[in-house]
């Protein structure tokens, strides 16, 4: 009965900053790994952005390095990607995930529950 919600998706100009938030239920929150994928419109979904149980190990995909922050709020049961410098090839529907380990990883076979997607659209 895992449940992740995110939230914080919208329509932005190229340039603007973003904040994502994802909502986790249903299980021991700060005991497992936590991730960002994003799948765009005839593109696999792809990494973007993972945490660590503890918050001690985070990793990006190179597009995005420099750009994004992946934090999480263990009493708050939550995991933000703090989005910056957006770029009209961020366009895409972010998802959350989480699975049944504790350190940061990139590959989906490492995630098994996932939220329903938020969208985000930038124009440039």
């Amino acid at each position: 009965q895992v449940q992740l919600v995110e939230s914080g998706g919208g329509l932005v100009q190229a340039g603007a900053s973003l904040r994502l938030s994802c909502v986790a239920s249903g299980r021991t929150f700060s005991i497992y790994n936590m991730g960002w994928f994003r799948q765009a419109p005839g593109k696999e979904r792809e990494f973007v952005a993972t945490i660590s149980s503890s918050g001690g190990n985070t990793y990006y995909t190179n597009s995005v390095k420099g750009r994004f922050t992946i934090s999480r709020d263990q009493a708050k049961n939550t995991v933000y990607l703090q989005m910056n410098i957006l770029k009209p090839e961020d366009t895409a529907v972010y998802y959350c995930a989480t699975g049944e380990r504790s350190f940061a990883s990139s590959r989906r076979l490492d995630y098994q529950y996932w939220g329903q997607g938020t969208q985000v659209t930038v124009s440039s």
